[in-house]
């Protein structure tokens, strides 16, 4: 495996399957010299005064087609033209004094950098900022930027993964970003996809086999993490890795459907990750959080290294939306058919996981393992109501606001950001945001945009949507009616369930009891015939009201919270009228 402290000319190359390379940089061609490692290089004494931002790229073989830089900063002309280089030295950093944040007692809020302002801009949303101290949470947790083919899309197909994607404004303004983030005490979690690349732009494997030959995953070819010459694949992960928290001073990775990361290697590749990430992290003095997006409800990936885990800090829980969207919703068609029931939530509370090796109905098998709830951290379960995936894949894109009452709002506020876990809103959730938020891309190529609206219509033939409705993807209104609209954030029902994610967010940082990570600290109490739920931990308790009845419940204290009128607390008895929450402290 390549030494990470090698230095290499800033034009080298790792092609091993081409038996020639020429860069093209400033108009010139230059013959590279390969290694016995399969790295080219310019000629001793050659391209030793290029210019910091020189336009360059590689041509293959005797291929006069010009190609991207695997590793390339920038693409100012888009994924199929020439790199351009970029110096993220030269970015004067204003934030000397920040220390980082760490993942246990945080809050994240998710956003898309295209969909989250009107322009869709990196400069654009640190104008936005603001809302977000003022709203309360600790972690800006951002949607892939990585160069992509087209103007627009979710950030999910990325090609160029060391690159940021030009139309959100290119690396400068990615610096510019995080560094106003952490003057305003922000930590900034960026989402990378490591477990395939997209159908457009990806000139890779004409370089190296970077790409499995054999298998694959939904969104195509698997990478090579344990064929041959895997090495450097690996080593080009977690460079890309290194480079997001180390150059871009990020302080953390959300890392993409990690099930579909094929390993059979005896240190997995997110083991490795771990391992070098705490390395920096002990070196910049900051925590450096990794969280995965997995399907595999498998505790390993989450427990730490010392305990014979893989060593991530976090993983997203997608059990307990599940059983949170069925609770409000009554929806319980595909994923959803088991998780019907108050009982369902009430598992996942106290559990962490409702798959914890019982039967999937969805997946025709029996699925996951039990959390050890002595040892496991609770933090470590990132939950939510809403996120991009669980909007943006159904069908129209619509958010829960769309269909849910006011009332019923405000209990999925309350029982999201009262968990024992680590909370997270998807942007413009903590308004009710009206707008939806679809699937939307901006292929240039006409048969792949064609394919994928038809391939968007077939995936939810299983979930019983209506396919007559699902918006074209390619149609340059499903991306504009994505975006946020800024002007109702204050406007009537929109002002108080903002005003009440606040409220909600300062209680958190206040009670102790609402970060307590342990998981023997949490009770609950159901009646899902009668549909109310008690979560209590320590003195805390947190009382919803499903129902369409009064109910009357045995809790000590006094009500510091309430979404609705009727509800009271004489100290012995909390009362909640018809669809009501309510916190109490002893």
């Amino acid at each position: 495996m390549t030494d990470t402290t090698t230095i290499r000319h800033p034009l080298a190359v790792w092609a091993p399957k081409p038996e020639r390379v020429r860069v093209r940089v400033q108009g010139r061609e230059h013959e590279l010299v390969r290694g016995d490692d399969g790295w080219w290089s310019p000629r001793e004494g050659e391209l030793t005064d290029v210019a910091p931002d020189a336009e360059y790229g590689y041509l293959l073989g005797d291929d006069d087609r010009l190609l991207p830089d695997p590793r390339s900063r920038r693409q100012p002309r888009g994924v199929h033209e020439a790199s351009q280089r970029f110096d993220p030295g030269a970015h004067e950093w204003q934030d000397a004094a920040w220390t980082g944040r760490q993942l246990a007692g945080g809050s994240i809020y998710e956003l898309h950098i295209g969909t989250f302002t009107p322009a869709g801009t990196l400069d654009s949303a640190i104008e936005r900022l603001d809302h977000l101290v003022d709203l309360g949470v600790t972690h800006v947790e951002v949607l892939p930027v990585n160069a992509f083919n087209g103007t627009h899309n979710w950030g999910y197909d990325g090609v160029l993964w060391y690159a940021v994607q030009e139309t959100y404004g290119g690396p400068a303004a990615y610096q510019r970003f995080v560094d106003a983030c952490h003057r305003r005490g922000l930590a900034v979690i960026q989402d990378v996809v490591y477990n395939h690349l997209g159908p457009s732009g990806n000139y890779l494997p004409q370089y190296g086999p970077y790409l499995a030959e054999l298998g694959g995953n939904t969104w195509g070819s698997s990478v090579n993490l344990d064929g041959p010459e895997s090495d450097e694949v690996r080593r080009y992960i977690i460079d890309n890795a290194l480079m997001w928290l180390n150059e871009y001073h990020v302080d953390g990775l959300r890392l993409d459907a990690v099930h579909a990361l094929v390993d059979h290697r005896a240190q997995h590749l997110l083991e490795q990750l771990a391992v070098e990430v705490a390395v920096l992290s002990a070196h910049v003095g900051r925590p450096l959080p990794l969280i995965a997006e997995s399907d595999m409800n498998d505790p390993r990936l989450i427990t730490s290294r010392e305990a014979h885990g893989y060593g991530l800090d976090a993983q997203w829980s997608d059990d307990f939306h599940h059983a949170l969207h069925v609770a409000l919703t009554g929806e319980t068609t595909g994923y959803y058919e088991d998780f019907a029931g108050l009982d369902a939530l009430a598992k996942v509370l106290q559990r962490g996981f409702f798959h914890d090796g019982t039967m999937s109905t969805f997946r025709e098998r029996h699925h996951g393992r039990p959390i050890d709830l002595l040892t496991l951290p609770t933090h470590r379960l990132v939950t939510f109501l809403q996120d991009h995936d669980q909007i943006g894949n159904r069908a129209t894109g619509d958010r829960i606001s769309a269909t849910l009452s006011p009332a019923r709002l405000a209990i999925g506020a309350v029982l999201n950001l009262t968990t024992p876990f680590t909370p997270m809103l998807f942007m413009g959730e903590e308004w009710g945001a009206s707008t939806p938020w679809q699937f939307f891309t901006s292929h240039p190529e006409p048969e792949l945009g064609e394919a994928t609206a038809k391939g968007r219509i077939a995936e939810f033939a299983k979930m019983g949507w209506d396919p007559a409705v699902v918006p074209d993807p390619q149609d340059p209104e499903t991306f504009t009616r994505s975006k946020l609209d800024w002007d109702e954030v204050g406007a009537g029902p929109h002002g108080a369930l903002l005003d009440l994610h606040r409220r909600l967010l300062d209680l958190r940082r206040r009670l102790p009891e609402l970060t307590d990570p342990r998981f023997l600290e949490t009770r609950v109490l159901v009646d899902a015939a009668a549909q109310w739920l008690v979560l209590r931990r320590g003195p805390v308790t947190v009382g919803v009201n499903l129902g369409d009845a009064e109910t009357r419940v045995a809790v000590p204290g006094a009500l510091v919270l309430s979404t609705a009128q009727g509800v009271s607390a004489d100290g012995t008895t909390l009362v909640l009228p018809p669809e009501s929450a309510a916190i109490v402290v002893a």
